[in-house]
C-alpha cells in the first residue's frame, strides 16, 4: 500500500515497530522467525498503527553491523509476505540503499533511514520509485554556540537540500529528529522541550523515543519498564505538532494519541 502525505494533519500517526533482529535493545531475538514476525505485524495493525516500520539491522550504538547479504535475507521474504496480509503501509529501517531497493520491490513504500542518506545511491533509489523517506538527523556536528536545537535543524536543512537535489521530492519528505542518536541525556531532554521548532521547517515531524535510554535513566528501569514514560513523551510531542510516532507499544500509544488528537487537533 502506498503511503500518501495528504494523509497526515487530522489525525497522528502512529508506526509499529516490528524489529527483525537478535539484538535490539528491547525486543532483539523475537521476531527473527517469519511466522512470528508476521503474526506480530498482524496485532501491530489490529492495535490500531497507522505504518508498520520493518528492520533487519540493529541501530543500537554498540550494535555489531551486518552485511547487506543478511540484511536482505532477515527482511525481504517477511515484506513479500506481509503485503499479501495487512492493508497499511509498509516502512523499511535501513540505511543501505541495496536493501531499501530490494524493500520497495517486494512491496514497501516508505524508506526509513536513520543514516540521513549517507549510503551514496539511497537518495537515488528513493527518486526513482517516488516514495517517501524519513530522513533522520543522527551525525550530531555541535555548533560553536552549542546550542542543541539550532544544530539539529541546521544539520536537517542539510540533508533536505541534498534529497532535493537527488531528485527527492519535497513532498515526499518525513524528518526525525534522532532522539537518542549521538545525543546525551541533556540534549535529548533539550530536544524534548523544543520539538515545536522542528515544525517551523514545514515537514512533517516523526518521533521515536519508546523504551530509550533516556527514559530509562530517568525511572531507573530497563527498556521493558519504559511505557509510561513513552507515552508521556508521545503526549508531548503531539502537544508541540509532531506528525508521526513510532512505538513499540501500538495499542497504548494509539489511545493516548487519540486523547491527545482530541484536544490538540480538534476544530
Amino acid at each position: 500500500m502506498k503511503f500518501i502525505l495528504s494523509q497526515l494533519g487530522k489525525k497522528t500517526l502512529i508506526m509499529g515497530i516490528l524489529n527483525i533482529t537478535p539484538n535490539s535493545f528491547s525486543d532483539g531475538n523475537l521476531y527473527l522467525n517469519p511466522k512470528a514476525a508476521i503474526e506480530r505485524a498482524k496485532i501491530i495493525e489490529e492495535e490500531g498503527a497507522d505504518i508498520v516500520d520493518l528492520g533487519g539491522e540493529s541501530t543500537h550504538p554498540r550494535a555489531t553491523p551486518i552485511s547487506t547479504e543478511e540484511e536482505l535475507k532477515r527482511v525481504i521474504p517477511i515484506i513479500e509476505e506481509l503485503s499479501k496480509f495487512i492493508s497499511i503501509p509498509i516502512s523499511i529501517d535501513t540505511r543501505k540503499a541495496q536493501v531499501a531497493e530490494a524493500a520497495l520491490n517486494a512491496g514497501a513504500s516508505i524508506v526509513n533511514d536513520t543514516s540521513g542518506l549517507q549510503d551514496s545511491q539511497m537518495a537515488t533509489v528513493i527518486a526513482k520509485h517516488d516514495c517517501s523517506v524519513i530522513i533522520m538527523h543522527s551525525k550530531f556536528h555541535r555548533s560553536s554556540s552549542d546550542n542543541v536545537m539550532n544544530s539539529i535543524i541546521e544539520e536537517l536543512k542539510q540533508s533536505i537540500h541534498q534529497a532535493v537535489s537527488q531528485g527527492i521530492k519535497k513532498e515526499q519528505i518525513i524528518l526525525d529528529p534522532g532522539f537518542g542518536f549521538e545525543k546525551s541525556f541533556e540534549e535529548n531532554l533539550e530536544l524534548m522541550k523544543n520539538l515545536e521548532k522542528l515544525t517551523q521547517l514545514n515537514y512533517p515531524i516523526l518521533l521515536g523515543t519508546s523504551r530509550k535510554g533516556t527514559l530509562g535513566k530517568i525511572l531507573n528501569l530497563d527498556a521493558k519498564q519504559r511505557l509510561e514514560a513513552t507515552l508521556a513523551t508521545t503526549a508531548i510531542a503531539i502537544m508541540q505538532g509532531i506528525s508521526i510516532i513510532r512505538v513499540h507499544d501500538v495499542k497504548e500509544n494509539v489511545r493516548t494519541a487519540k486523547v491527545a488528537d482530541a484536544i490538540y487537533k480538534s476544530c
